[in-house]
């Protein structure tokens, strides 16, 4: 079965950096509808502890979710965009990993980024959506972790983080320094 994305870019105006993952996981793994929705991924923790010196700034721990309004505003305020490599996949396994998914339909990227005239960078947080941009932006050779490479024919770079699934073998505040380089390089906080 084709799965098509069921989110439209979120694409603030001024936008710096623009996330581009992979996909998002199955929808009963949500706890909101927007980017890194899945509770047990860190993403918004990380951000929390970068701009705000907190991990739950953005979590509603009593619902088990994370502050939606509250993450757009940060988002809009910091010139963050999110969207995905692919307008369309299909999993081979009822599960959320990169490994067992199947890019039916990819992200126009250029087409995306079009109207991102403050753009520097695009950020991936895993490999699969790193090899996706590679390939589609003839990016010569993938980026190593918290590394960036210059995408060939544009002014920007592809800066590649850990990931900020548990299942990345680092801690939480490991990942947070990492992420504050990056945002630090581009003038996010």
């Amino acid at each position: 079965m084709i799965e098509r994305h069921p989110l439209q870019p979120f694409l603030p105006r001024g936008a710096k950096v623009l996330f581009l993952g992979s996909f998002p996981p199955p929808r009963q793994r949500w706890c909101m509808d927007f980017f890194y929705p899945n509770w047990i991924n860190d993403h918004w923790r990380i951000e929390g502890l970068v701009f705000y010196g907190e991990r739950d700034y953005f979590v509603d721990n009593m619902h088990k979710t994370f502050r939606l309004e509250a993450i757009k505003e940060h988002c809009r305020q910091h010139g963050i965009a999110f969207y995905d490599t692919a307008r369309a996949v299909r999993r081979l396994r009822d599960n959320a990993s990169d490994k067992f998914l199947e890019v039916v339909e990819p992200t126009d990227i250029s087409a995306l980024i079009a109207p991102l005239s403050a753009l520097r960078a695009i950020v991936t947080t895993g490999e699969k959506a790193t090899e996706t941009i590679c390939l589609r932006m003839n990016v010569p050779q993938m980026p190593a972790v918290s590394q960036a490479v210059n995408i060939p024919g544009t002014s920007l770079e592809l800066y590649r983080l850990p990931s900020s699934s548990r299942a990345y073998p680092l801690s939480l505040e490991k990942k947070a320094e990492a992420y504050k380089l990056m945002f630090q390089h581009y003038g996010l906080c």
